[in-house]
């Protein structure tokens, strides 16, 4: 297909945005011969071959505009007004019956197989094969090639699909805030990341979910709770992930159909056209691109892993199916952002210490090696890219390793890491309870003294004198190995690495709890608070969003922690 790109202007109606679309994966992937060309494909059945499945997302009914995003939209040279124009609305929230040509009237979702934390999973499939797991509500609905860029728009609780497993294909108001406004935090802070384009509520639709009681401390949800269905738009350059690229390496090894390696071949190169194109060169061999592959996506993988941490970010609930094969944040299920200072955090309450917030290097890993496992397949006859491949998998901790210690060493704005000052910062950090983000940006100010730090402890007030003592010489010892350098200088640049503002749970429950009664005033605040995470704001601001957890919210079930139920 000819691309048609965006030279210039503005995206001011659908019809422009209808000239840029480009359909990559619908037109030169396998489709599921067993599909419907209409699109009318919502129950759940067994998917045994292709890498896409045509579907019509459900719309919301009476559908209502929340939000979008100003900073994407501009970046993709939409116009505001765009968001709440008819067609775009009504797209946007389901229906593709009228969007103009030569967009298509029907989308597309995939299937991926499970691994948890390097563990291949069957079970989770409803037919115990692996063949009915995959985008169970989320549904593409155009790739457009925007100002050179291709991007996939996504509809997160666009109904069901072959892979919905009996759901019902619905996101939640509630979860869908969340997501909406993470994503474009997490671009903020410069970590990789899917985007948010818009947000749409239904006036009448509403689904029970499980959730928790008021003030429950329960690990579990407790309740049945009625709530408004939403569609959130993501946006990526694809949403291919680690799952779908072990879903056909499953049925290669297994030799379950005639055409189970050449599909296996075609994911993995189409994986290289869409995200790796401007560094792997399309005149290599196969073996040659997927070495190339590998060493790029662990680059990748590492690098946003230590940006996770160094923002304070928990995936919650890291499988191969949400981790990006691009390398960046996919999937705002049960995450979080740490407020206490805790290497075991964990928000989703079915997560275990194995996605934790400290240990997703090593969740990484799996994952990584769970990819490798795949690639492995396709070079069973080149030993020298065999032996190169599995370098990379066995060099993979000593990579991550390094990105971390970079990344500790900006955070502390040092010239060198020093694993002695980290480690006792590390000890006094977990025994004061310190506040993780206030924390590093006190620091950021280069103190005299501890008193502004003093402003992240949980537990000031119960301090022993000689833990103040250690923290005074902790601080005395940091000041000398950054003696001999400017200032003004380490403060601006510890600064930008080290955020003011983060998107904690307790600033969401008010946003979600308030939308529920058609106010959306404070996601628009926050929209605006967390797209600018680093800079100083208002006093009214900083009052507000930077701040200690009160203590009446620890252990709080759907504040301090949270179910997959969205």
């Amino acid at each position: 297909m000819k691309v048609i790109e965006q030279t210039s202007g503005t995206v001011g109606t659908l019809s422009d945005l209808a000239k840029l679309a480009n359909y990559s994966l619908m037109d030169t992937l396998n489709c599921d011969p067993e599909a419907k060309a209409n699109g009318v494909d919502h129950s759940p059945r067994e998917v045994f071959t292709g890498h896409y499945v045509p579907v019509n997302p459900t719309p919301i009914k009476d559908p209502q505009y929340i939000a979008h995003s100003k900073n994407f939209f501009s970046e993709l040279g939409f116009s505001d007004t765009l968001a709440e124009s008819a067609d775009f609305v009504r797209m946007f929230s389901g229906d593709m019956s009228q969007v103009p040509e030569p967009m298509r009237r029907i989308g597309w979702a995939t299937g991926y197989a499970l691994s948890i934390y390097g563990t291949e999973y069957y079970q989770q499939c409803p037919f115990q094969t692996g063949n009915g797991y995959g985008d169970g509500r989320a549904v593409s609905i155009l790739e457009a090639v925007i100002n050179g860029k291709r991007w996939e728009m996504q509809l997160k609780g666009g109904g069901r699909t072959p892979y919905c497993r009996g759901a019902d294909g619905r996101a939640v108001l509630r979860s869908s805030i969340r997501e909406f406004l993470a994503q474009e935090h997490m671009h903020a802070l410069g970590v990789p990341t899917s985007r948010s384009l818009s947000l749409y509520t239904s006036k009448t639709e509403k689904v029970q979910r499980p959730w928790f009681r008021d003030g429950s401390y329960s690990k579990d949800p407790e309740v049945m709770i009625e709530e408004a269905v939403a569609i959130s738009t993501r946006v990526a350059p694809s949403f291919l992930r680690v799952g779908q690229i072990e879903l056909f390496g499953r049925r290669a090894r297994k030799n379950e159909h005639p055409k189970a390696m050449e599909e296996l071949e075609m994911i993995v190169l189409h994986l290289i056209h869409r995200e790796y194109s401007e560094v792997i060169d399309t005149n290599l061999t196969t073996a040659e691109k997927v070495v190339l592959l590998a060493g790029e996506f662990r680059s990748r993988l590492t690098s946003l892993v230590a940006n996770w941490i160094r923002v304070g970010y928990c995936q919650g609930n890291f499988n191969g199916d949400n981790c990006a094969a691009g390398g960046y944040t996919l999937d705002y299920g049960p995450f979080g952002f740490v407020d206490m200072f805790d290497p075991s955090y964990q928000p989703w309450t079915g997560g275990g210490k194995h996605f934790s917030f400290l240990n997703q290097p090593q969740a990484a890993e799996r994952n990584f090696n769970m990819f490798c496992k795949a690639l492995q397949l396709l070079l069973e006859s080149h030993e020298n890219e065999l032996q190169q491949l599995q370098k990379l998998q066995d060099d993979f901790s000593n990579v991550m390793q390094v990105k971390m210690i970079e990344m500790w060493t900006s955070k502390l704005g040092l010239q060198n890491f020093n694993a002695t000052l980290f480690n006792e910062l590390v000890k006094l950090m977990i025994a004061t309870s310190v506040d993780y983000t206030i924390f590093f940006r006190e620091l950021s100010c280069i103190p005299e003294d501890i008193t502004p730090l003093r402003k992240s402890f949980y537990k000031d007030m119960m301090l022993d004198e000689e833990l103040i003592k250690s923290w005074s010489l902790w601080l005395e010892e940091w000041k000398s190995s950054i003696s001999g350098l400017n200032v003004e200088e380490l403060s601006k640049k510890m600064k930008l690495v080290n955020p003011k503002y983060s998107l904690r749970e307790w600033f969401l429950v008010p946003a979600y709890q308030q939308a529920t009664e058609g106010e959306y005033s404070l996601i628009k605040e926050m929209q605006e608070v967390m797209t600018n995470p680093y800079d100083e704001q208002s006093k009214d601001v900083e009052k507000k969003y930077y701040t200690l957890k009160p203590s009446q919210f620890f252990k709080v079930a759907g504040i301090s922690h949270i179910s997959c139920s969205s």
